[in-house]
């Protein structure tokens, strides 16, 4: 990749290092001289998920600690509209059929261009589709290094919804496109090893964060969810919140739910609509103000995740700063952040055994769990930490964009 020839670089790095190399802290820029940032990705919707309230924290955080910086989303949009002032660029893109609200990248060099014309220092994407080889061309013509921030698992997905035939050639893409960028980041080891495993080499791994703020156990109203929900005070509440997508396993918590009856009682926020009613499962609507899905989360006694392939599970981390115990699966992202002393794992993602666990769960100390949960999420994942690593590894990839180091996967672990 060219590196692109002013004698500024930008303003990212400071403080803590990045794993696994040095760092080049970068100098603040001069009144006349502003580093700049793109974030690209065709996952920003109005019902978009962990990657959105990742970029929305990360604006936040920007805002605080690196105001010298000029940071700038380009997302998909009805219109084309460039929004400088609001640090926002939309592409006219068309909605996906069935998307809930998604649009797709329908022209890869208009995208390029659009991020040619902010003349970013560094780009970071946030999906493998139209948006990262929109990314990667424009790096490669303004000479800046590009990161791939891998948040899901595309091949696994292409075998759940259409087949197990259909992983090999979606994972060799998949492989082929992140070797591309300058650094791969991956929020889990579970995703780090995957990509390890389809031959990209060197994956940074940096765990997402939450806002131990606005998902604070102190935005409970329990008494209030029960009267709103006509329920008893000696209900057990479990909650779930999260899109209604197949790798949810939403069938499985109802199920679960099903089997465990009274007085265990389900709370689904954006997810089941499409389900069948039961007499012990109440499916709430999809909440747009994180305030309000972390006072109904907070409320409950318990989170419940099936997803057995989960990325990194960024909602999880959300129960958990809200003071609540997990009840997730042994396997995927969620069992890096779900062990005995915050909660309850099941051995698969399966009703009779996502039940035991729920019971099992329920059997121990819960406020003993509840407060290991809330101490966890503050001390391992507030977003200052987060971002001030990231942005170290930003530091020293721009200070360095030649690379060539070649990561055993012995030592994804000791990046975690």
């Amino acid at each position: 990749m060219l590196q692109r020839p002013n004698a500024f670089r930008a303003t990212f790095a400071s403080g803590l290092p990045a794993p696994s190399r040095a760092i080049t802290p970068w100098t603040q820029p001069t009144s006349d001289e502003t580093a700049r940032m793109v974030d690209t990705t065709m996952l920003f919707a109005p019902k978009s998920g962990g990657i959105k309230r990742y970029l929305l924290a990360k604006r936040q955080w920007l805002a605080q600690h690196r105001p010298a910086l000029t940071h700038t989303l380009v997302a998909p949009g009805a219109t084309t509209r460039r929004q400088l002032d609001k640090g926002m660029v939309t592409i006219a893109s068309p909605r996906l059929p069935f998307g809930d609200g998604y649009r797709w990248c329908s022209s890869v060099r208009k995208w390029a261009d659009q991020i040619v014309m902010l003349s970013p220092d560094l780009i970071e994407v946030g999906d493998p589709y139209g948006p990262a080889h929109a990314a990667l061309d424009a790096g490669e013509r303004l000479g800046v290094p590009v990161v791939g921030f891998c948040h899901s698992d595309p091949a696994a997905l292409a075998a759940l919804h259409l087949g197990e035939w259909a992983e090999p050639p979606v994972r060799r893409r998949w492989a082929r496109l992140f070797r591309r960028f300058d650094q791969v980041v991956a929020p889990s080891r579970h995703i780090a090893e995957r990509l390890y495993d389809a031959g990209v080499p060197d994956v940074h791994v940096q765990h997402l964060g939450v806002d131990i703020d606005t998902f604070h156990p102190a935005r409970a109203d329990r008494a209030a969810l029960l009267k709103q929900l006509g329920l008893p005070a000696s209900t057990r509440l479990l909650v779930f919140a999260g899109r209604a997508a197949r790798e949810k396993n939403i069938d499985v918590l109802l199920e679960a739910a099903a089997k465990l009856g009274p007085p265990y009682h389900l709370v689904l926020i954006g997810a089941g609509a499409l389900s069948k009613p039961q007499g012990n499962a109440t499916f709430l609507d999809y909440r747009r103000e994180p305030k309000e899905v972390a006072r109904l989360i907070a409320s409950c006694d318990a989170f419940v995740h099936a997803n057995d392939r989960e990325p990194f599970g960024l909602i999880v981390l959300e129960a958990m700063a809200c003071g609540l115990p997990i009840v997730g699966v042994a396997s995927g992202g969620v069992l890096e952040l779900v062990d005995a002393e915050v909660g309850q794992l099941a051995a698969r993602a399966e009703p009779a055994a996502f039940a035991e666990a729920v019971e099992a769960l329920f059997s121990r100390d819960l406020a003993a769990l509840s407060a290991a949960a809330r101490a966890r999420a503050v001390s391992r994942h507030g977003w200052n930490a987060v971002f001030e690593q990231l942005f170290g590894l930003y530091g020293a990839l721009a200070a360095d964009p030649v690379r060539s180091a070649v990561v055993p996967p012995e030592t994804l672990a000791e990046w975690a």
